[in-house]
């Protein structure tokens, strides 16, 4: 119904947050980095917007960015996961740290988040693997010719590399990574996970 609401930043509290648009005021139910992401009170912002609308109750959650309202709406399609729960997931790291446990199936991270027990965690990492990487070579721009020109051993390193450039890290950084560990598999969510323990020193 709202793809997003732009306007005056009139409060802030708890988990909401007051859009001033139009003459009315927006109520919005929002994670935490949505929040700290808001400019002050006076200032204009624009938040993208999914409306619920349940038996008991209506609600218009807010989000800073279009990558965060993905990650809510692929949380609450998981079995268990309503939108409280996908809140406090967002909320309790960067987007990126929850795309990378997500993808890497990291269970301990996913369950930090405030009312994430173990089985919901591995549901999330079950279910939102694959969206998630393909979220991200969905979303990856076109590849300079240099770039690209990089060798690879096969079409699993090709998809890996794309998959790791797509979560924000540098051709260079990627290929670096892939070339310790290409040896280790040839499937390109196996490689990714080598990659990105290698990148953290593990």
């Amino acid at each position: 119904m709202f793809a997003f609401i732009e306007g005056k930043v009139c409060e802030k509290s708890g988990n909401t947050l007051v859009l001033l648009a139009g003459g009315v005021g927006f109520q919005l139910t929002c994670s935490m980095n949505t929040l700290q992401a808001a400019p002050a009170n006076g200032e204009n912002m624009r938040c993208h917007t999914v409306f619920s609308v349940r038996e008991d109750a209506m609600e218009l959650y807010g989000f800073a960015t279009l990558e965060e309202k993905r990650l809510f709406t692929a949380l609450t399609g998981v079995s268990g996961v309503g939108p409280k729960m996908a809140l406090a997931l967002l909320g309790a790291m960067p987007l990126r740290d929850l795309e990378l446990a997500i993808l890497m199936e990291d269970i301990a991270t996913l369950s930090r988040a405030p009312g994430i027990g173990k089985k919901t965690a591995q549901r999330i990492a079950l279910e939102l693997r694959d969206k998630v990487s393909q979220a991200g070579l969905d979303h990856l721009p076109d590849v300079p010719a240099a770039a690209s020109a990089a060798p690879a051993a096969s079409d699993a390193l090709s998809e890996a590399l794309q998959a790791l450039q797509a979560l924000g890290y540098t051709p260079a950084e990627a290929r670096a990574a892939l070339n310790q560990v290409k040896n280790t598999s040839d499937r390109p969510d196996a490689l990714i996970s080598a990659a990105l323990r290698a990148m953290a020193g593990a």
